[in-house]
């Protein structure tokens, strides 16, 4: 028997609720004028679930579709990565997951770095995957709702109003040839770890407040102007940090890069970024019909970039995620 040393992503799929609320919506609701909500905020619409759509009904309707390409009793591990911010509280959605779509001989468990898990998460399994025999089929997915948690009311969560609601799904193989998962490569600032949290919910303040009220529930950012002032001057440098490392650990350089599968950002910051590669949004997918839709971003970009055809055979596409705490991560893989 020949040692498997590739995982490869056999079929990636996604779930977009059918709800869709513009930037006009966004802009009633937030007071803030149209024009800025597409072009500081980078978001035309986003989709939103309604109220009988959880967290796991999404993740179960995107992992479904990879059901087309593998019998669900084949899958050796269920892998949840996406928004903590789930159906319930201390919660294993991944077990879910796991019951829904009859996949009875696979193990289930979480991943949870914020909006990197989605991009890290290929990181770890692949690891999992090529040092244990009896792990050959993984199915990743990442969910999120985190619209229900941002209020428009709250001009500190202002930079969260691009939030989306989405799901997507991803099955990796290991031995299989095609999109070949690479290497990766993360920083971490945990200067940003409390700047950004639902704060009336957890165990800092849960025998303190009598009656948890709706703000209190929602996520909130702590100092927005230190935050904005502490995070400006990095966050770029960043980005291109761990895209280059990723590519230079694939065995590449950066000059080898032909396509960015970004988490969202406005077009200006990916314009950026592209450019420090010498790329253009043809190497790209702006996600400004979708929003932010937590960690699934980079998933969702290569959908729907595939479908135009701006990633071919061959390529080196770079996944690239980050999260609040605040983490930059970024993971290679060989197209096609």
């Amino acid at each position: 028997m020949v040692e498997a040393k590739t995982v490869g992503i056999k079929k990636i799929a996604m779930y977009v609720p059918p709800q869709i609320q513009d930037s006009a919506y966004i802009a009633e609701k937030s007071g803030i004028p149209q024009d800025a909500i597409e072009v500081k905020f980078g978001i035309k619409q986003r989709h939103k679930a309604g109220p009988d759509e959880h967290v796991s009904d999404m993740a179960i309707k995107a992992a479904r579709q990879i059901l087309e390409v593998i019998d669900p009793l084949e899958l050796d591990l269920v892998v949840y990565c996406g928004s903590e911010y789930k159906d319930y509280y201390l919660f294993n959605l991944a077990a879910k997951v796991q019951s829904a779509i009859g996949a009875t001989n696979a193990n289930a468990f979480e991943i949870h770095s914020l909006c990197s898990a989605g991009v890290w998460s290929l990181n770890v399994l692949k690891s999992m995957m090529l040092c244990n025999d009896d792990i050959k089929n993984v199915l990743l997915i990442s969910s999120s709702k985190e619209t229900d948690i941002v209020g428009f009311d709250n001009p500190r969560a202002r930079f969260m109003y691009n939030f989306g609601d989405g799901a997507a799904a991803a099955l990796l193989v290991k031995g299989y040839e095609h999109n070949t998962i690479l290497s990766s490569h993360m920083i971490t600032d945990g200067r940003f770890a409390e700047d950004v949290a639902c704060y009336g919910v957890g165990s800092y303040n849960y025998n303190k407040i009598a009656t948890l009220d709706y703000p209190l529930r929602n996520l909130d950012v702590r100092d927005p102007k230190s935050m904005k002032e502490k995070l400006d001057p990095i966050s770029l440098p960043h980005f291109v940090e761990v895209i280059r490392k990723a590519a230079e650990k694939s065995g590449y350089t950066a000059n080898d890069i032909n396509f960015i599968a970004p988490i969202f950002m406005k077009k200006s910051i990916l314009q950026g970024i592209l450019s420090e590669f010498g790329l253009t949004e043809e190497n790209s997918f702006i996600l400004e019909n979708y929003g932010h839709c937590q960690s699934a971003d980079a998933y969702i970009s290569l959908l729907e970039a595939e479908k135009i055809g701006r990633i071919k055979k061959g390529d080196l596409v770079v996944m690239l995620g980050a999260g609040t705490g605040y983490t930059w991560a970024a993971t290679a893989v060989r197209w096609g």
